[in-house]
């Protein structure tokens, strides 16, 4: 369970994990809300990318590895079972995820996401 304050309009501007410090939560101006809310998965969102700068070029990051993990193997620099049996797993999810979207028509020329 978590604590939202919303602003005038009915933003979150504030969330807890943690009780409030108050006789009423109402009257303190929080409420319950549960952590999968879209309202509260924005701002949890919005506040993680503003503190970390790092943050908006993460996912492309991401990209960019897995095409450099490819290479090194197509090259025999490595093979993918030298990689840790964790990061043979997520990478086989990611190709598999992407060989879906590929089928369905939601990649353009370059291997990206539409």
């Amino acid at each position: 369970m978590i604590f939202i304050k919303r602003n005038a309009r009915g933003e979150v501007i504030a969330v807890s994990r943690e009780p409030v410090a108050c006789d009423n939560l109402e009257a303190g101006g929080w409420e319950v809300a549960n952590s999968d809310e879209p309202e509260v998965v924005a701002f949890c969102c919005l506040i993680t990318e503003s503190a970390n700068p790092l943050s908006p070029s993460d996912l492309g990051l991401v990209r960019v590895l897995e095409d450099l993990i490819d290479l090194l193997i197509d090259r025999a620099v490595i093979r993918f079972t030298d990689l840790p049996p964790a990061a043979q797993a997520k990478l086989m999810e990611r190709r598999g995820t992407r060989e879906a979207m590929h089928r369905l028509g939601s990649f353009d020329d370059t291997g990206d996401v539409l």
